[in-house]
């Protein structure tokens, strides 16, 4: 039985100001949800590869100890904001950021699988178990019929070349659009970023337990409760144990970074304009091309 019902398409939004800007000693790219799937919906046309990646508390604590971790990023194209504490902070800095620029895959899901049943594209997806991966194809499939959608099991040895190899072989084999890894982070992104080179040209995003939420064995989080900055309560009251030391501990690691932001703010002097937004030609990860919203 299928149990989400299609919402209706918003309205498009007006477009925010783009560009790219540093938080915390990472960059970050100023997109909505609907500039991310203009941004894939071209990549994907032009038939070339792109990563999109993601920033949240989590990653940035990880991308200070994990060469992997910066490798990942150091390849993305296109960086969102996954963390509503992030934009109240680069707010507080004087960076043009909105909540509207908040964006991961459980805010631009079925924006994403509309416009892969509109234009036929195939989407493969790497994480998580066989049994998951079959049950959110079929759900996926019966709800956007147009969008060809494929899945693989994430559960194999990754330093082992004989199953790495077989993974490869099976994505390309099915040459995918699009090719969601949700392996949990950071072993998504060290895979990503270790394959790269061998990966299709098609557009690669981090997405953790995307198919999870697909299949039905977990729940989404309220979206109001995303838009507030608190879906990290949700997720901590429905397993505590994993993420407790995520959610109420690991950002303390930060304290460091955001004195240095806030220490540099201070220095341009009280009611100047900050060089915020980074030359987008610069590489960690260049935008290649950030579309209008709701073209």
């Amino acid at each position: 039985m299928i149990e989400r019902t299609l919402p209706a398409s918003p309205a498009p939004a007006p477009t925010p100001p783009t560009g790219r800007i540093r938080l915390l000693g990472q960059v970050m790219d100023l997109v909505t949800p609907g500039q991310v799937l203009d941004h894939v919906a071209e990549a994907v046309a032009a038939g070339r590869r792109s990563v999109v990646a993601n920033h949240n508390l989590n990653s940035l604590n990880l991308v200070r100890d994990q060469a992997a971790m910066r490798a990942f990023y150091g390849s993305a194209d296109l960086v969102q904001i996954d963390s509503t504490p992030l934009i109240a902070f680069g707010r507080m800095l004087g960076h043009p950021v909105s909540r509207a620029h908040r964006s991961t895959y459980l805010d631009w899901r079925d924006a994403f699988w509309r416009r892969a049943a509109e234009r036929g594209w195939r989407v493969f997806y790497l994480g998580g178990t066989a049994k998951v991966g079959a049950e959110a194809v079929r759900r996926l499939s019966a709800l956007y019929p147009g969008a060809r959608v494929g899945s693989a099991s994430g559960y194999f040895d990754p330093e082992n070349a004989w199953a790495n190899g077989d993974v490869l072989k099976l994505i390309a084999a099915f040459r995918p659009d699009v090719l969601m890894v949700g392996m949990g982070m950071p072993r998504q992104e060290a895979w990503i970023a270790r394959n790269l080179s061998a990966l299709p040209a098609c557009v690669i995003l981090n997405v953790g337990a995307a198919f999870d939420y697909e299949a039905g064995v977990q729940k989404a989080a309220p979206r109001w409760m995303g838009r507030a900055g608190i879906e990290w309560l949700y997720r901590l009251a429905h397993d505590p144990r994993r993420l407790f030391r995520r959610y109420c501990i690991e950002p303390w690691r930060l304290a460091g970074p955001a004195l240095a932001d806030i220490g540099a703010a201070l220095s341009r002097g009280r009611g100047q304009t900050p060089s915020r937004v980074l030359n987008q030609s610069t590489k960690a990860g260049t935008p290649r091309s950030i579309g209008v919203e709701g073209r």
